[in-house]
């Protein structure tokens, strides 16, 4: 049958030199055929080519061993809050309240020239649950759950500065340009949930800025930027384009994207095993599944007024961040893999950064996080999701015993600070590790931040050692060439 289409014209004749070319060519794309067969990139449906990670880099994966947390809601108290007025409790302060620290190094803080006495809590302590576990007075609803939580008390870092502890505690490098915990995790799990974001930040929406480092503290470095957090901005629209165009509405759009679909596939089959083509296609269909599942998503009216009186919606002091902690409880029932949401702004008094007054400082905050967090928890624990989602709380470095001189706050200090776990397999009502007899310096079993990620990435079901992304010829890994799991806190 006469084809005009695929019929050569006189300009197509083979002549010596094209016979040659494409003979070559020819070559080159059976070797590529090859290739892409043992990949199982041939021949495939384009929705099941979808679903592979090599076409879509965020399609679920199999985790390197069996493990309990799928997800991830880390609770972030940015500033760096105290461990002694906190969870740490140490009756020997009261003791030396006043007396000089013989032998401290004053580059320990930020602040070298304003180095005070010993300063006793201003909170008072008491034992909760089973475990018996000391917790300050600023925590009255945590303290019902302390028995679900697994604490690390010797926690330590290499800076006393916001910006480089930031970066170590969210990347595992004090400075900027490496991935974060949330984009190693979504690059090594991909998501639940091909209608929203892997990977959600919320940020303090009164007003108080960003953490210091801004959004570098939720970046994915040199990984792919699908693996980046997607930041829910705290006023307006959350997203960038989460709606449509007013004059266009859901038929229209669906149409677009259709005719767009076919022209593309049409395209597709003359190129069969495109990856990129393919995963280009499938991107303009994840956009508009996320357009059509996040404002669902992120609408807390859609839960009951008990729900909302759980978590403290309605209670001025703690609002907003009530608001992020059930939106992560439906981010994560959606089958978002991690979610981080920080407490506290910029700096000083925008965040649990208590310089000048730790009792007002941590007091306002505690009453902003507090029942909200406890809601969480318990939230969690009733839909059956707790077992399966790794609740984290902490800051990037602790503060010290001593009080700021002129002030009854405290300065950074990089070698103490606490951090617990809840859920996702952690070990329930467990404490690990010591800091000395005043909380200054980390002391029995001792945790580093690698410690740290290598911990949670096993809890994840993830192989720190393995879990690597090759980078200007160089194997890179969030926990760097160092971290060991704390196996003592895992159930």
């Amino acid at each position: 049958m006469y084809d005009r289409e695929n019929y050569p014209t006189p300009g197509d004749r083979l002549d010596r030199r094209k016979l040659l070319s494409r003979a070559g060519g020819g070559i080159g794309m059976l070797g590529l055929a090859a290739l892409l067969g043992d990949e199982g990139l041939v021949g495939r449906d384009l929705m099941a080519a979808a679903a592979d990670p090599a076409i879509n880099p965020l399609a679920a994966k199999p985790a390197h061993f069996s493990a309990k947390a799928k997800a991830v809601i880390w609770l972030f108290m940015n500033g760096g809050p105290s461990q002694v007025d906190t969870w740490d409790y140490k009756s020997e302060l009261e003791k030396r309240d006043g007396q000089e620290l013989a032998g401290f190094d004053k580059n320990t803080g930020f602040f070298t020239d304003q180095v005070g006495p010993v300063m006793k809590s201003p909170f008072k302590f008491a034992q909760h649950g089973q475990s018996g576990k000391w917790v300050s007075e600023i925590f009255p609803h945590m303290a019902g759950h302390v028995d679900k939580m697994a604490f690390l008390h010797s926690c330590h870092t290499d800076s006393n500065n916001h910006s480089p502890a930031l970066f170590m505690i969210n990347t595992g490098f004090p400075r900027m340009g490496f991935p974060c915990a949330g984009s190693w995790v979504t690059y090594g799990l991909g998501s639940e949930s091909q209608n929203l974001p892997a990977f959600v930040v919320m940020s303090d929406p009164l007003g108080r800025g960003l953490p210091k480092g801004y959004t570098q503290n939720w970046s994915a470095g040199f990984l792919p930027s699908v693996y980046q957090g997607t930041w829910l901005r705290p006023t307006g629209d959350p997203i960038d384009n989460l709606h449509r165009p007013a004059e266009m509405n859901d038929a229209q759009q669906r149409a677009q994207l259709d005719l767009l679909a076919k022209l593309n596939r049409r395209h597709l089959e003359r190129k069969d095993g495109e990856a990129e083509l393919a995963a280009r296609i499938e991107s303009f269909e994840l956009a508009y599944r996320m357009q059509m599942a996040s404002p669902e998503a992120i609408d807390i009216g859609r839960e009951s007024a008990a729900t909302h009186a759980l978590y403290g919606i309605d209670d001025k002091r703690c609002t907003h961040f009530a608001k992020q902690c059930l939106i992560a409880r439906r981010m994560v029932e959606r089958g978002v893999r991690f979610v981080q949401i920080y407490s506290g702004g910029m700096e000083n008094e925008l965040s649990w950064d208590g310089h000048s007054n730790i009792a007002k400082n941590h007091g306002g905050f505690a009453a902003e996080t507090d029942r909200p967090i406890a809601a969480l928890l318990e939230d969690l624990a009733q839909r059956g999701l707790l077992d399966s989602t790794l609740v984290i709380w902490g800051g990037e470095f602790g503060r010290l015993p001593i009080a700021q001189k002129g002030s009854t706050g405290r300065d950074h200090n990089p070698h103490a600070f606490t951090v617990w776990m809840a859920g996702g397999g952690a070990k329930a009502g467990t404490s690990y590790g010591e800091t000395d007899e005043i909380g200054h310096k980390a002391a029995v079993d001792k945790v580093s931040v690698n410690d740290l990620h290598a911990t949670i990435l096993h809890l994840l079901g993830l192989d720190h050692k393995r879990l690597t992304f090759r980078y200007n010829g160089r194997d890179f890994r969030l926990t760097d060439v160092a971290g060991n799991v704390v196996e003592q806190i895992v159930a």
